[in-house]
C-alpha cells in the first residue's frame, strides 16, 4: 500500500505502520496495526458492490426473513464500502504486534514497533538485545518490561521449535493446524492466532474482538451468552472463506459507528429490520 494510502488512513484515525520489504528487514510500504487493518478498496461507482464483496440475490436481501453472515456482509458493504483484503506476509511481525498492542492505543502500539525496528532491524537482533534496551525501545506502547518479557518469550519459542524466525510455512497447514500451532506459543490465544492468519498470511480464520463479538451477539448470530472463544469457533464455522475477512471488518467498522456498546443507533442500521436487538433491549429495560 503507498505511503500516501497510509496517511490518509492515519487521518481517518488508524495508525499506520510500515510492511517489511526483502531488504534486510528494513520497513518500507506501510500498513495498518493490529487486528484494526481496515484496507478499504476504491469500490466501482457503477456498482454498489465490488466483485470482492460477492452480492446476494436482490430479492434475497429485500425479502429475507433471517440475518445470516452473506447478508450481513451485503448490506453492511452498502454503507461502509468493500474492504480489501490484502496480506502483508510477515506472521512474526503480526505476532509483535499483538505483543505492542495490548492495553494502549494503535497509535501508541505503531510508534513502538517502528522504533524497535529502527533500532533492531532485524529480529535476530531483537532477541539477542538486553532486555534493558528493548524495554527502551518500546517504552512509548506502554509496559515496556513486561512486552519486551513477551516478545523475547515468544522469539524464543518460534527459534527452539522450528530453528529459524521463519513462519511462512504456517501458510501451507491445515488451517486447524495452523491455528494451533500459534496458540502453543507464550501469550498467544484464538484471537491473535487468526489475526496472524488472516492479516499476514492471507488465510480464513476469523479473529473475534470486541466489536465483533458484541455486533454478533446482537444481531443473533451466535448465542447471546457465547464468550468471545465460543462466538470465534461459531463464526468461523457459519463465515464463507470469501467472506471471512470483509465479515471481520465490516463488524468491527460497524460497532464502531452504529452499533456501539452504548447507546446504538439501531434506526439508521441497514441491519434493523433483521435483528432481534432492538425487542430484546426494550425488554431488559
Amino acid at each position: 500500500m503507498a505511503l500516501e494510502t497510509a496517511q490518509h488512513l492515519r487521518q481517518e484515525g488508524r495508525s499506520g505502520l510500515p510492511r517489511s520489504t526483502s531488504a534486510g528487514g528494513h520497513l518500507g510500504q506501510a500498513y495498518l496495526s493490529g487486528h484494526h487493518r481496515l484496507l478499504q478498496s476504491q469500490c466501482n461507482l457503477g456498482s454498489r458492490f465490488p466483485p470482492s464483496c460477492p452480492s446476494l440475490n436482490p430479492r434475497l436481501t429485500i425479502y429475507a426473513e433471517v440475518l445470516t453472515p452473506q447478508l450481513v456482509v451485503e448490506r453492511l458493504s452498502g454503507l461502509y464500502g468493500c474492504p480489501a483484503w490484502r496480506p502483508h506476509g510477515d506472521p512474526l511481525t503480526e505476532l509483535v504486534l499483538a505483543v505492542l498492542s495490548q492495553n494502549t492505543s494503535d497509535a501508541n502500539s505503531g510508534r513502538a514497533f517502528m522504533r524497535l525496528r529502527t533500532r533492531f532491524p532485524e529480529w535476530q537482533d531483537v532477541l539477542a538485545a538486553p532486555q534493558e534496551e528493548l524495554e527502551d525501545a518500546i517504552r512509548v506502547g506502554g509496559l515496556g518490561r513486561i512486552k519486551a518479557q513477551r516478545i523475547k518469550a515468544l522469539l524464543a519459542q518460534v527459534l527452539e521449535r522450528r530453528g529459524s524466525l521463519d513462519l511462512s510455512f504456517l501458510s501451507q497447514m491445515p488451517l486447524e493446524e495452523a491455528q494451533a500451532w500459534l496458540e502453543d506459543l507464550p501469550g498467544v490465544g484464538p484471537k491473535t492466532a487468526a489475526c496472524v492468519l488472516l492479516f499476514a498470511l492471507g488465510r480464513p480464520a476469523l479473529p473475534v474482538d470486541t466489536h465483533v463479538h458484541r455486533v454478533a451477539r446482537r444481531l443473533g448470530l451466535v448465542p447471546w451468552r457465547a464468550d468471545a472463544v465460543q462466538t470465534q469457533k461459531l463464526l468461523q464455522s457459519q463465515v464463507p472463506q470469501e467472506l471471512v475477512f470483509p465479515f471481520h471488518v465490516l463488524l468491527i467498522r460497524h460497532g464502531r459507528n452504529l452499533c456501539r456498546a452504548r447507546s446504538p443507533l439501531c434506526q439508521p442500521c441497514p441491519l434493523a429490520d433483521l435483528c432481534p436487538y432492538p425487542s430484546r433491549a426494550a425488554h431488559s429495560l
